[in-house]
This record gives C-alpha cells, sequence and structure tokens, in this order.
C-alpha cells in the first residue's frame, strides 16, 4: 500500500514537474519582460552608416517597434505595411523602428533593405536589446509604443488581423494624442 502512494507521488510529481517549471519561467519573463502600459526599455543601437539610434530619440512619436531578420517569412508579409504606415502616418508624429536580428549583421540586412525600399530606420540588434525586451522568442515581434513611451500592444508572428489590426492600433494613438506630441 504504502509502495502504491510512493509511485503515485512520484508519477504525479513526474508529471506535473514540467508544468510547474514552464509557470516559474513563465512568471519570471512576465517580471522582466516588456508589458502593456509600461514604458518601453531604451536602448541604443547603430544603423547601417554607424549613426547610433536610441530608442528615447523618438519620445513624442507613435513607434511601431518591429523585431524582424531578412529570412524572416511572415516578416517579409508586414515590410510592405510598414513601408506604407511610414508613408501615410509620418506626418502626424509616426514612425517605424526595424531592429534586425540578423546574425550576418548589415552583410545580409543591408541589400534587403536597399532591395525593398525600406523608407523608415533599421538598426541592428544584439543580445542586450533582446534580453531587454524579454528575449525575443518569435520573428516578427513587435511593439506598438505610444508618444509617452508606454507600450499600446505587443505581437508576436502575424497579428490576427495583419495589417488591420496594426493600422487601427496607430490609428487610435495617434487621434489619442497618447501622451506627449513632438516638439511639445
Amino acid at each position: 500500500m504504502i509502495a502504491a502512494i510512493v509511485a503515485c507521488a512520484a508519477i504525479a510529481g513526474y508529471l506535473l514537474y514540467p508544468i510547474a517549471i514552464h509557470s516559474i519561467a513563465q512568471k519570471i519573463r512576465e517580471s522582466t519582460g516588456v508589458q502593456v502600459a509600461k514604458k518601453a526599455p531604451d536602448f541604443t543601437l547603430k544603423d547601417a552608416s554607424g549613426k547610433r539610434l536610441s530608442l528615447s530619440d523618438l519620445k513624442g512619436k507613435v513607434v511601431l517597434l518591429n523585431f524582424w531578420a531578412t529570412w524572416c517569412g511572415p516578416c517579409k508579409v508586414e515590410i510592405p505595411w510598414f513601408i506604407e504606415f511610414e508613408k501615410q502616418y509620418q506626418a502626424q508624429g509616426f514612425t517605424v523602428l526595424g531592429v534586425s536580428m540578423d546574425e550576418d549583421g548589415w552583410k545580409a540586412i543591408t541589400p534587403y533593405v536597399s532591395e525593398h525600399h525600406v523608407n523608415y530606420p533599421v538598426v541592428l540588434g544584439d543580445e542586450d536589446v533582446n534580453q531587454r525586451y524579454g528575449g525575443i522568442d518569435a520573428l516578427p515581434t513587435t511593439f506598438v509604443i505610444a508618444r509617452d513611451g508606454k507600450v499600446s500592444a505587443i505581437h508576436q508572428g502575424l497579428p490576427e488581423q495583419g495589417r488591420a489590426e496594426y493600422e487601427k492600433e496607430i490609428r487610435a494613438l495617434l487621434d489619442a494624442g497618447g501622451g506627449e506630441r513632438p516638439g511639445i
């Protein structure tokens, strides 16, 4: 009888261990990762010309912060949307900031950006920015950031409603003002 109870407890522990570990890992990530309504972590990275660009340089704008890579299929779907958003909403205080996570660096990024006529700033990501954003597990990962620097939405992969979902979020922040305005 005691052996059966011990065996059942051992099996239960064996089966519940992965769930417990996953739960703990999720809580750690939530406490260290980026969350909606919290300030987006600042970072400084270099663009193709070596110029340093900080997220804080864009304060006062609505920012679509996109972690991507040239080899990422869903990223290739989104980039044309982002090019259009940049054209359509830039004058209203909006910008896209692309953070490429390509391991080949500018050797891969520069031809891609040129070929696709990317019209917004692109910087090369590193492990530090990856960690500041809680560890980017999926590409694309996109943060929609209000004028006051707080995260309004987070998307891992393509949003369910596609381009329309991003556009709705961008317009809402632009229409609401979302905090500080450029030049104020």
